[in-house]
């Protein structure tokens, strides 16, 4: 069995015809959450919604040995591929247990699965009969996971967890995706420099639609010089606050 889960080879992404992912290779390990960094517009986003199928894309996409960049996204989804879309997109004029429901793929819910949601956001089995679109942004991010997480996949493609969230959110998301790594591998999409120390393994950087660099996480976050090249911002210290530094626009 391969230690890559996913291997992404030479992804070029458009998008109404306008090219949003230029030339985009990295792989992801089968264990743990590899963090996609970049400044804002370089084509993180895209980048998981070329893998996904969402964009037209070119170039090769393998899960787990087999060949994914031919099928469409309910294909790719169907295969193992979990998806929390920035911005949480949950269905607001439906309750909780609805927006979980919808989710579920046959075949793919098990009772663990189920555990592990209840475990990760009690408060979710508190509100489940709540409409999705009246609970608080941090609950409806908490949604959004576990929506991706109710499902037993063989990769999750979460995008930007933290994003507006207040620091008692972005910790109790922080650690929901720290546990749910230790279950299933995480390619995620973070500004928040400090979560990133926190959860990844390794880290790919993109800039202009093309990847450039790749390597442990920790070895770019204690690189005060190429975290700021690379990020335009200088890299935390480990006793900074969640919130404290993200990445330059």
């Amino acid at each position: 069995m391969t230690d890559k889960i996913l291997v992404v080879d030479h992804l070029a992404a458009s998008v109404a015809g306008q090219q949003v992912v230029e030339d985009v290779s990295f792989s992801v390990p089968a264990t743990g959450i590899t963090a996609v960094l970049g400044r804002n517009g370089v084509g993180k986003t895209s980048t998981l919604k070329g893998v996904l199928g969402l964009y037209q894309r070119t170039g090769e996409v393998t899960l787990a040995g087999e060949r994914i960049d031919d099928l469409p996204t309910h294909k790719v989804v169907q295969r193992g591929v979990g998806y929390v879309p920035e911005d949480r997109e949950v269905f607001s004029k439906l309750t909780v247990a609805e927006n979980l429901r919808l989710a579920e793929r046959k075949g793919a819910v098990t009772a663990e699965r189920r555990q592990l949601v209840e475990r990760l956001f009690p408060d979710l089995v508190e509100r489940r009969d709540q409409m999705a679109g009246t609970l608080s942004g941090g609950q409806q991010q908490m949604v959004a996971l576990a929506r991706a997480l109710v499902n037993d996949n063989r990769v999750l493609l979460v995008d930007e967890p933290t994003k507006g969230l207040a620091p008692l959110i972005v910790e109790q998301v922080t650690e929901a995706l720290r546990e749910a790594s230790a279950t299933v591998p995480i390619l995620l999409v973070e500004q928040n420099l400090e979560v990133v120390r926190r959860l990844a393994g390794e880290a790919v950087v993109v800039a202009g639609g093309r990847v450039v660099h790749t390597g442990p996480a920790a070895d770019l976050l204690a690189d005060e010089a190429l975290t700021q090249r690379l990020l335009g911002v200088h890299a935390e210290t480990p006793d900074s606050r969640p919130d404290s530094r993200q990445v330059a626009p």
